[in-house]
């Protein structure tokens, strides 16, 4: 690495870093402008909103917008270089354009890193505890509960059906056990009530019936109205749905999640496959969006450095609204999540390869 390199990777964090300083503070201004009547309203304690909201909305605004602030950052500080005639005198000197290319992906490999460690590891940490300060005082609303007709797979051979459950009291009606093997029911448990007993999943049920089958015999066991205490794998837990839940947990907690839901036939994974998938080429977008900004910013241009920024917004304003739409359509028009969150980095993969090709020229 020789002292250009330097330069261009020194100009490009700095200018990044700066950016993101800058468009953090704006964001944190605006939504406390917005929610400043909340937290009065609510009389939220001070140390609650500073460290449990906005020290903990810092790193997620970051991993929302670091892709963008790539672009912006290369756009900014490569047309600076471009209108100082210093990109015309690294190419006069010999240095081919794929050669100048190289500090910018070093830098953005340095950016990507950083947020794929922050995404899959950090920043849903975080997202756990403004979520939680969220769910208190702000958006309760974004919990639902699964309350009636609930079938779902407790073990690989084993499933439950409820026809009501009730959070506020954790008791179902009509509760069904079954249990199968080789794909033939061999236990069948039924209540007319359950209700959790004791953390986490010890039940009591109320008026059960047994049947067993072997082969040609069944056995059958009546206790109306008496009770009977089982430890079951289901927990109140498991009949509560966050859309946000996703968002605090690690890329193996939310793997695991996958995982269990599978197991247990729970509704759609369209919303945790995506975010997964997402984790993973937002850092890749990073290098994508250098390579456009570069294209674009290292020839010099009448409009100057605003032009370039402005073509520079646009572009990133365009690559923002194909991810949301691309998302939308996996999530409602069963669109592949894979694709539905890789398609605008695909997209825009091609258009970096021709910027990059004319800008060569």
């Amino acid at each position: 690495m020789n002292k250009l390199d330097k330069y261009i990777i020194g100009k490009y964090l700095r200018t990044f870093f700066f950016t993101v300083i800058l468009i953090t503070m704006v964001a944190l201004v605006i939504d406390f402008s917005d929610r400043a009547d909340k937290f009065i309203n609510l009389d939220i304690p001070l140390s609650e909103i500073l460290y449990d909201y906005y020290l903990m909305f810092i790193p997620w605004i970051n991993g929302l917008l670091w892709p963008l602030f790539s672009l912006i950052a290369v756009i900014f500080f490569t047309s600076r270089l471009a209108k100082n005639t210093e990109v015309v005198a690294m190419l006069s000197a010999g240095i081919s354009y794929k050669r100048f290319l190289v500090p910018y992906m070093i830098a953005a490999g340095v950016i990507a890193t950083l947020l794929w460690i922050g995404s899959n590891y950090i920043i849903p940490k975080s997202n756990k505890i403004k979520t939680t300060f969220e769910n208190t005082y702000l958006a309760k609303h974004k919990e639902r509960t699964l309350g009636s007709d609930i079938h779902f797979y407790v073990g690989p051979s084993e499933k439950i059906y409820l026809r009501y459950y009730r959070r506020a009291d954790t008791t179902g009606q009509s509760f069904r056990f079954e249990r199968f093997n080789e794909g033939k029911l061999e236990y069948a448990l039924k209540a007319s009530k359950i209700a959790l007993i004791e953390v986490p999943n010890k039940w009591e049920l109320t008026d059960y019936e047994k049947r067993t089958f072997n082969g040609q015999k069944e056995s059958l066991l009546l206790a109306k109205g008496e009770k009977m205490d089982t430890v079951l794998n289901l927990t109140p837990q498991d009949f509560i749905i966050n859309d946000k839940d996703m968002l605090a947990m690690t890329t193996p907690e939310l793997r695991e999640a996958v995982s269990r839901r599978r197991e247990r036939g729970l509704g759609n994974l369209t919303k945790y496959l995506l975010e997964i998938n997402k984790r993973t080429a937002d850092p890749i977008a990073v290098f994508i969006l250098t390579l456009i900004g570069v294209s674009v910013a290292s020839r010099k241009s009448r409009g100057g450095v605003g032009m370039n920024l402005a073509v520079g917004i646009v572009m990133g304003a365009l690559f923002v609204v194909m991810s949301k739409f691309s998302e939308t359509f996996s999530y409602n028009l069963n669109l592949p999540p894979i694709l539905g969150i890789w398609f605008p980095n695909l997209i825009f993969s091609f258009v970096a390869l021709y910027l990059l090709k004319k800008a060569q020229k």
